[in-house]
């Protein structure tokens, strides 16, 4: 299967060789004449893999540190893996992070978790852009098509592995993202890119940055896209389209020891979808094709002040709005938040960081066939304070982090997170760290207030002969709990030399009063054909326990060639009923519905400042849950720079088959997909 899978791509590479060594010849011809501008390029490949190892990171402890003396699992994907991976989303950038599962679901749709629990409505995942928080609280998830920027303007993104709740609060329980988008003063000048291709139909985005004086600088962008349907296993047109438009902008500003951010964005989507609608006659289910307009905006506000290298407050708020329109069906959803930050050293050995949170989610939904909430509105507040502690023991040696959240929320109440974490760093190339930590999960409205019709039985057990249709409908309970784990995680980095690194981490996670379901009490419909409804309602007597290790290396060893590879293995066994594990892939399935193995090896080559290719080869075990057998899958991208500030490129995606499937929705009853092969053409322009 994999030769077969190789050949059928093979057209494609053969092609980006000879265009490459054409290009090749070509860049080297003009290279005295039309020299790419060095300050063009991305400064971070410039760098050596060791200094690559000192770019500080936020994420872990809400402070600048060091990627090297960070006691966590932590991956960071630079502006420039992106630009050399040709992702056209946050999603499809994600998949170069070990650790992490990455799925498509749809054309919009995706599945993406850390360290297992997986599904489109994955749960235990808390996501940030530029610190503002884009869990939904309707079910303790991420819509992923609402969460966009211009991918030219991300610094880079943080993926933490493993529980940051003390830091992060609540839902930061198998992993933290944090999207950090570049400073106004690195966005200056103008910048257009534009293409298209077959599944990417046709994109377009545009930024522009100055200064309104020398402490203000800023920037506005504009987006928009294309995409594709996607088709069913049995080769329909599942009508699943996606059209985007974005915009936003940027404010800095800096006064002495202050610094101010404004910053804001808007949306519209327009997405098509198939959705199979449970009936009460033959064949019981009735195959819907649907559009649907999302649209939103949100506005942040950041003021830091730094007095010195350890001692610092930042304020940060902001508001967030989405809009989803069915027809008939209305959905909005609206956040407030605002966050108090102090950091400061105690003595010589500690440095404290202490904070304030308070979070406002207000939301309301119409009734539909599928789903219906009640009280159709609700707000919710959620109050959190953390304090943490970083100790030095020996100085440049040994550290010890410990520090605790309280969160308090309308759903159960007080929750406690602490952590631990200890850092060992023998010499400047190695560095040994370990931790525990507890993190919870708080119930979300959708298992609190939510009704949604299941799957109907073509009988009613124990009523022979009596072929009367059963209405499942899956139904919240204000009884539901928090999902609890306590996680013990240990890691290892070693720079091997100036060129070459590796990162490794392991873990065990114990879970606790995780969702699945019972059955309620059987009824009699209403309605013109005769029928039973059997209520079937979220509850939290699973247990479950995960193991598992991940491993990155980073090696260049050329100056023209960098290699970077990652491995994940992970086994989850879940103690549920189960008649229910079919129902949840992200809870009480969770054991079939997450690959037990993860491969990505990256290949990076500058043929000269001008030409570039850059292949990526992924492997995904299989998803026994939705019977989705394993892949192997490979992008590429060749990009050419014919004079300064003019970048050419041509990627492929999806290379090794016509299509594949990688997830499905369990829920919400979306027809499975095929992921197509797609290749796409574009220029980039700075002026």
């Amino acid at each position: 299967m994999f030769l077969q899978n190789l050949a059928s791509a093979g057209s494609f590479l053969v092609m980006l060789a000879i265009i490459s060594c054409s290009f090749a010849n070509i860049a080297t011809a003009s290279n005295t004449s039309t020299p790419a501008s060095k300050a063009s390029m991305d400064p971070l490949m410039d760098l050596s893999i060791e200094e690559l190892m000192q770019i500080k990171i936020t994420s872990v402890s809400r402070r600048e540190q060091k990627l090297s003396g960070t006691p966590s699992a932590i991956f960071v994907i630079t502006q420039e893996d992106i630009r050399r991976s040709g992702a056209t989303s946050i999603p499809e950038a994600l998949r170069m992070a070990p650790g992490v599962e990455v799925a498509r679901v749809g054309t919009d749709k995706w599945s993406i978790s850390v360290r297992g629990f997986n599904g489109r409505f994955a749960n235990k995942l808390q996501v940030l852009m530029d610190g503002r928080s884009v869990y939904t609280p309707l079910f303790s998830g991420v819509i992923w098509s609402q969460q966009d920027t211009l991918m030219e303007d991300i610094e880079r993104i943080e993926v933490i592995r493993g529980p940051g709740a003390t830091v992060w609060g609540a839902n930061a329980v198998n992993g933290v993202i944090n999207i950090i988008t570049k400073k106004a003063i690195d966005t200056q000048g103008a910048m257009i890119t534009a293409g298209g291709g077959s599944f990417e139909q046709g994109f377009i985005g545009m930024r522009y940055g100055g200064k309104i004086n020398e402490a203000t600088p800023f920037r506005i962008y504009a987006k928009g896209f294309s995409r594709d349907n996607t088709h069913s296993l049995a080769g329909s047109n599942l009508q699943d389209n996606w059209r985007s438009a974005r915009a936003g902008f940027r404010l800095d500003h800096t006064r002495g020891i202050d610094q101010l951010t404004l910053q804001g964005d808007v949306f519209i989507n327009r997405i098509g979808d198939s959705l199979l609608q449970p009936t009460l006659i033959s064949p019981f289910s009735r195959l819907d094709v649907v559009d649907t307009t999302e649209k939103g905006g949100n506005i942040r506000f950041r003021w830091d002040r730094n007095f010195s290298d350890q001692s610092s407050i930042m304020l940060q708020t902001y508001y967030d709005r989405v809009q989803n329109q069915l027809t008939p069906w209305t959905k909005y959803a609206e956040s407030f938040d605002i966050d108090f930050q102090h950091r400061l050293p105690i003595l010589k050995s500690h440095d404290v960081t202490w904070g304030l949170n308070y979070r406002l989610y207000h939301n309301k939904v119409a009734e539909t066939e599928l789903t219906q909430f009640n009280p159709a509105q609700k707000t919710n507040h959620n109050f959190s304070a953390f304090i943490r502690d970083e100790v030095t023991v020996i100085p440049e040696k040994l550290s010890l982090s410990i520090g605790t959240r309280l969160d308090h929320n309308d759903f159960t109440g007080l929750e406690i997170q602490p952590s631990g974490r200890l850092m060992l760093t023998p010499n400047e190339y190695h560095s040994i760290w370990l931790s525990v930590s507890r993190a919870v999960r708080i119930p979300s409205r959708g298992e609190n207030d939510v009704t949604i019709a299941g799957r109907t039985l073509q009988s009613l057990p124990g009523l022979p002969g009596l072929p009367i249709p059963v209405l499942m409908a899956v139904q919240g309970s204000n009884q539901f709990a928090s999902e609890k784990l306590i996680a013990y995680e240990m890691g290892y980095r070693h720079q091997v030399s100036a060129n070459a690194s590796i990162d490794l981490a392991t873990f065990f996670n114990d879970y606790s009063q995780l969702r699945d379901f019972r059955f309620g009490q059987m009824m009699p419909g209403t309605g013109v054909i005769p029928h039973w409804i059997l209520p079937v309602i979220f509850s939290n007597t699973t247990s479950a326990h995960s193991y598992g290790f991940e491993s990155a290396i980073d090696w260049r060893p050329f100056k023209k060639w960098r290699l970077q590879s990652s491995y994940s293995y992970l086994t989850i066994h879940t103690n549920s009923n189960p008649e229910f594990r079919q129902l949840d892939s992200s809870s009480a399935g969770a054991d079939k519905a997450n690959p037990n193995h993860q491969l990505s090896i990256r290949s990076h080559y500058d043929f000269s400042e001008q030409l570039q290719l850059n292949l990526w080869l992924r492997y995904v075990s299989a998803l026994t849950f939705f019977n989705i057998p394993s892949y192997v899958t490979m992008d590429a991208k060749l990009s050419w720079k014919p004079v300064r500030n003019t970048e050419l490129f041509i990627v492929g995606q999806n290379l090794f088959s016509k299509n594949h499937r990688e997830s499905q929705s369990d829920f919400i009853p979306s027809i499975p997909a095929l992921i197509p092969r797609g290749i796409y053409v574009g220029i980039e322009r700075r002026f």
